[in-house]
């Protein structure tokens, strides 16, 4: 009775650890930045790069591909997203402010990330600040360059003068004076114009100025072999677009046809063809066990004693010249590694208290952790992809005008949206594609949601952890669409009744979210 007594404060005490740390660093997302604006932005470049294509008979599925203005449609996306960058410049502003006209009372003061103290606040307002005008300066230079090939040189060079003015002349500054004089009249053309073209634009921006330049100096031979480069470029991407929007339109349009069967069985059987009861499982452990294995076993390990001792060994680590965090990493196969390493040992953790915590109660009913269940596993996982897809698209939509670009993402997706080297994307499709399902489905399907049954209907077994499943990944931009996705897998176990099941749909999802992200980023460099 002692020994339950002790482990119950252990777990209170635990809770009033790891419950404000995953407040805070749930509020603190709402100052970062999602990667969905800038996956918008990486298609319109590719959009922007089909529409040089030159060959013949491609006119048509350019046309289908692009669109009938896609300049004109690319300059409002980007000068959408320039907007959203200024109203998020002007609220860290105001942040900053507040920063230094509170009192030193030692209170959080609009946490951007947290946990933190108000100096660490100031600090990563700071840098917010600093990384929004960066993106507005690059923005700038992309404007005004779709203004000056759609004939608007008037407009590109007012885009472009505040940028060139710049007192501390970063890169993009010296890149907007080049451009200021490319479309000057008469032309200024300066020394070093090509190299600074060259590393500081990509994809069609930089054909375009550097056509211009080429164009201006008289350089034939260089800018028929530009053209020559860029109908192979344009060709390469008209495939990637195609596989990118055409795969995903014809799986929605399958998923909605999966969609309509279910409903039309739905209105003609009035209930499931499974009643309620049958799908609730017989759960031998109480709410003490559900919140060690959750609240000690993920949050607190993954959230608070992983990060904590991997920051240790990296300030012990850095005493030696050596690097052991994933932001002070260089290089992708090292960020990679780290990414994987730091996943498995989550895993492997949150796995073993688990297991601990369940083994006083084996032998286990019926249907606990079964991988192959009662139906046919890979028909059930890919059915729920397929279904997730129509689906996931409806509420991407309402997501971002609930968020406007905020909320945080995923910090591993802007690095496989950069990264090029293979290994690297290797081993972070096993972390996203085989190591994460494994893990969150044994978690979050596999025990939470059948252990909910003891308290919830099926329904709000499915709700509720999905809910917490979304809750997980510390981003509030993502907590309704991985709800949703939460619920499909939720759906999928109960119904499927094996975690082969769930694991191929979350398998899935995340394989192919990766390989959009490769080919995207691939596209514009």
């Amino acid at each position: 009775m002692a020994g339950h007594s002790l482990k119950r404060v252990v777990l209170i005490a635990v809770a009033l650890v790891v419950f404000p740390l995953l407040g805070f660093s749930l509020w603190g997302s709402l100052s970062e930045p999602q990667i969905t604006s800038r996956l918008q932005l990486y298609q319109t470049d590719l959009l922007l790069q089909v529409t040089e294509l030159q060959a013949e008979g491609s006119t048509t599925l350019q046309k289908a591909v692009v669109g009938n203005d896609p300049l004109a449609t690319a300059l409002e996306q980007y000068q959408d997203v320039r907007q959203t960058a200024t109203t998020n410049l002007n609220k860290f502003q105001n942040q900053l402010q507040q920063f230094a006209a509170a009192p030193d009372s030692g209170e959080p003061i609009a946490v951007p990330t947290a946990p933190a103290t108000p100096s660490q606040q100031e600090k990563q307002t700071r840098t917010a600040i600093q990384q929004q005008r960066t993106l507005l300066n690059q923005l700038d230079l992309r404007i005004g360059l779709l203004q000056a090939i759609q004939g608007e040189t008037a407009a590109a060079l007012t885009t472009w003068q505040p940028l060139a003015a710049h007192p501390d002349m970063p890169p993009a500054a010296q890149v907007a004076q080049v451009l200021i004089g490319l479309w000057s009249e008469p032309p200024q053309l300066l020394p070093n114009a090509e190299e600074l073209l060259q590393k500081q634009l990509d994809g069609w921006f930089r054909y375009q100025s550097l056509a211009r330049l080429y164009t201006l100096q008289q350089r034939n031979e260089a800018l028929t072999a530009l053209q020559t480069a860029q109908q192979e470029v344009a060709q390469q991407t008209l495939f990637k677009l195609l596989l990118i929007t055409t795969v995903p339109t014809l799986g929605a349009m399958i998923g909605i046809g999966l969609l309509i069967t279910l409903g039309i069985q739905w209105l003609l059987q009035k209930r499931s063809a499974v009643s309620q009861d049958t799908l609730a499982w017989e759960v031998p452990w109480t709410w003490e066990t559900i919140a060690w294995v959750l609240i000690v076993g993920f949050f607190f390990a993954g959230q608070v004693a992983i990060p904590g001792l991997l920051g240790l060994a990296g300030r012990v680590a850095s005493s030696f010249g050596m690097t052991l965090s994933l932001s002070g990493l260089v290089g992708g196969r090292a960020k990679a590694f780290y990414t994987l390493a730091y996943y498995l040992l989550m895993a492997g953790t949150g796995l073993y208290i688990l297991y601990r915590q369940v083994k006083p109660f084996r032998p286990l009913p019926d249907d606990w952790f079964r991988l192959i269940g009662k139906r046919n596993w890979v028909l059930w996982g890919v059915g729920g992809y397929f279904v997730a897809l129509p689906l996931m698209f409806v509420v991407s939509l309402v997501n971002q005008q609930l968020w406007q670009g905020q909320g945080g993402s995923n910090p591993l997706l802007q690095i496989v949206l950069e990264e090029g080297d293979p290994v690297a994307l290797a081993l972070f499709f096993f972390t996203a594609a085989v190591a994460a399902p494994v893990f969150e489905e044994t978690l979050f399907r596999g025990f939470l949601l059948p252990s909910l049954t003891r308290y919830f209907p099926v329904w709000g077994a499915i709700a509720v952890s999905s809910l917490v499943f979304a809750l997980a990944h510390l981003s509030l931009s993502e907590v309704l669409p991985l709800s949703v996705l939460g619920i499909i897998l939720g759906i999928v176990y109960t119904r499927s009744r094996g975690l082969l099941s769930s694991m191929l749909l979350h398998s899935l999802w995340n394989s192919i979210t990766m390989i959009g992200l490769f080919i995207l980023g691939s596209g514009v460099q």
